[in-house]
């Protein structure tokens, strides 16, 4: 998702009714598409998906498989679990970002497409500073003081790390302990320092 589209949203639940409820709720705001079960859920899955809600249980591939195999696939998409099934402690080792209990206003809707996508965008910029702070310490260890004291395209470098981590800054003192679990899910994968593409 680039800062100038929508976001992609997958509504997925097994009761066409109210995924096209959710759906009617998001349209005008996101990209909105819906699956009706769990193997339509896998074969609209792709990079350009942003956020799935996700219902946990649906006959055939239930949500929680689904989860299981977005995960396989490496996707680097949020995903809810909008859902009646109350928690228990089998959540515990699930990787989705929030678990949301049915009935779902539209202001939770919203509120959490927009928390996920704080912490996705929280993360894009995690990488883009590592990769920042990678080139700058590179250069500090071979390059003189004189040198990189007349470098304007250093100076530039840290500029463009001083911005990001304002932002890291701000966006991280709105953060509460749901959004910092959604933000860190992928911190052990090493992907997440992997230079962003240009």
């Amino acid at each position: 998702m680039s800062s100038s589209e929508p976001a992609t949203v997958l509504v997925v639940d097994d009761e066409p009714d109210v995924a096209d409820a959710y759906a009617a709720q998001l349209q005008g705001e996101y990209i909105v598409s819906t699956a009706y079960g769990g193997q339509e859920a896998l074969d609209k899955m792709d990079d350009a998906v942003d956020i799935v809600l996700l219902d946990r249980r649906m006959p055939g591939i239930s949500g929680d498989e689904v989860l299981e195999k977005i995960r396989e696939r490496d996707l680097h998409v949020r995903v809810a679990m909008v859902t009646a099934v109350d928690p228990d402690f089998d959540i515990i080792e699930m990787p989705f970002d929030d678990y949301v209990i049915k009935p779902v206003s539209r202001d939770d809707l919203f509120e959490t497409i927009e928390r996920l996508l704080t912490c996705s965008e929280y993360e894009e910029r995690l990488r883009r500073y590592y990769a920042l702070t990678a080139k700058h310490a590179t250069l500090v260890a071979n390059k003189p003081e004189s040198e990189l004291a007349e470098s304007e395209a250093f100076d530039d470098l840290e500029a463009k790390m001083d911005s990001i981590q304002d932002d890291l800054d701000e966006t991280i003192s709105t953060f509460d302990d749901e959004d910092f679990e959604a933000a860190f899910r992928d911190l052990n994968d090493e992907s997440l320092l992997d230079p962003p593409e240009e």
